[in-house]
């Protein structure tokens, strides 16, 4: 199926680039679990669009009951002071469309990241450095990197963005559509960790490429991006 462009008419005004963004993150997960990971990996689509702010990292507490209300008590005796400073801040733009793969080691860890881009990724230096720091973060911490830029009305550079904050210059590539997905994986060495790219040119009108998902530095799997785009298409009911 030919990749359509989803941010200009005809396609733009009837559907809305945000729910087949939705759409295709969750079909690329429940692709990955149905029939390429294996069993003890699984993905799950990660999506936070607009004003919505979303915790990662959540804090549990285990204990009996008495352990848990001497340490209520304990912080409701303590109070901090005013703070010192308050300023406003714009979350509606810190979109995440991403499918995240885990290993279940006894707990899940994080493997992989495919990130499909957003129009507010790309809007402003604010927005492409937080999406590059994201990723960037992600690559430190041996978690493999997807992206995936279909993002018509932009046209950003979020890969050399991602190079940028890797403080990375000799590896600079750019599509000569601005459509592209970059597949990274990072490699320990002893000295010098290392990153390496398989970049794709995207063209509208023309399938999309098979990219290899690292899920270890030694273990990769094929991420079908032309199939889970097209199944997403026909259960949108979007004509190709």
């Amino acid at each position: 199926m030919p990749l359509l462009d989803h941010f200009r008419p005809p396609l733009r005004g009837p559907r809305r680039w945000e729910g087949f963004h939705h759409a295709w993150a969750a079909n690329i997960a429940q692709h990955l679990n149905r029939e390429v990971l294996p069993a003890e990996f699984f993905a799950e689509s990660e999506i936070s669009l607009g004003p919505t702010l979303e915790i990662d990292v959540a804090t549990f507490e285990e204990g009996n009951g008495r352990e848990a209300s001497a340490t209520a008590a304990g912080t409701a005796v303590w109070a901090p002071t005013k703070p010192l400073l308050t300023f406003p801040v714009d979350f509606a733009r810190l979109d995440v469309c991403e499918v995240r793969v885990y290993e279940e080691l006894g707990g899940p860890q994080l493997r992989a990241a495919i990130e499909l881009v957003s129009p507010a990724n790309k809007d402003r230096p604010g927005s492409r450095r937080t999406f590059a720091a994201r990723c960037a973060g992600y690559l430190k911490q041996a978690v493999s990197v997807v992206l995936v830029d279909v993002v018509t009305d932009r046209t950003a550079n979020l890969h050399a963005d991602l190079l940028d904050a890797l403080e990375v210059s000799e590896a600079v590539w750019e599509s000569p559509t601005q459509l592209y997905a970059v597949a990274f994986r990072p490699v320990p060495v002893q000295k010098q960790q290392r990153i390496e790219a398989w970049p794709e040119v995207l063209t509208l009108g023309h399938a999309l490429p098979v990219l290899p998902l690292w899920l270890r530095v030694d273990l990769s799997v094929p991420l079908q991006l032309e199939e889970t785009y097209a199944t997403t298409c026909e259960g949108l009911r979007i004509p190709c």
